[in-house]
């Protein structure tokens, strides 16, 4: 599978049905094993509805990005601005609350490709961090956000059907177009 073949774009109201289902599974697949089915089942029900999602979709501040191949959706970006960031980490920021791959997409740079899409948009609206909160367990996803330049900035909660667990806070400052224009300039002036 080639990286080329796979189109990231902005979700539209008829993915969704096929949206939730990948958005289910992923999570599913990403925690079952470390977590009580009884809580999965909770926390699906109650977070992974067409109801939860159609809302989360309309809000004006959170948009979603889909990864498809073939027309499948394989993965899928959602990513949060102003009052729908599930806490104020600081001023200026995006909050990316989802990205999740399908298992047997991983390895793919499926993620990557999703991530640079976070980053883009935030360059484009001049954002200054971006952030994201994963569970301290979820050693794989820490390893690749580290890799893609987040680092370590606090801690919260997060509630799991009934069981209450920890997510590392990660952020990553964005460098504005005005540091990367002045860099450009500096090293035009040092070629001289």
């Amino acid at each position: 599978m080639h990286t080329e073949n796979i189109i990231v774009s902005k979700a539209k109201l008829a993915d969704l049905n096929q949206l939730l289902i990948v958005a289910a599974k992923t999570f599913y697949d990403t925690f079952s094993e470390v977590n009580t089915e009884e809580d999965m089942k909770m926390y699906l029900a109650e977070h992974f509805t067409f109801e939860k999602l159609s809302s989360e979709f309309n809000n004006s501040n959170s948009e979603f990005y889909i990864a498809t191949l073939n027309n499948r959706i394989i993965g899928y970006l959602k990513i949060n601005f102003g009052q729908a960031q599930t806490e104020t980490i600081q001023n200026n920021t995006i909050e990316i609350e989802r990205i999740y791959v399908l298992k047997e997409f991983q390895g793919h740079k499926v993620g990557n490709l999703l991530l640079d899409k976070a980053f883009s948009i935030a360059q484009q609206k001049k954002i200054d961090f971006v952030w994201l909160g994963v569970w301290e367990k979820n050693v794989k996803a820490i390893s690749f956000y580290k890799k893609n330049g987040f680092t370590e900035s606090g801690k919260h909660l997060f509630k799991l059907g009934t069981e209450e667990q920890t997510d590392i806070i990660m952020k990553k400052k964005l460098e504005t177009s005005n540091a990367t224009a002045a860099k450009s300039i500096l090293a035009a002036m040092a070629g001289e």
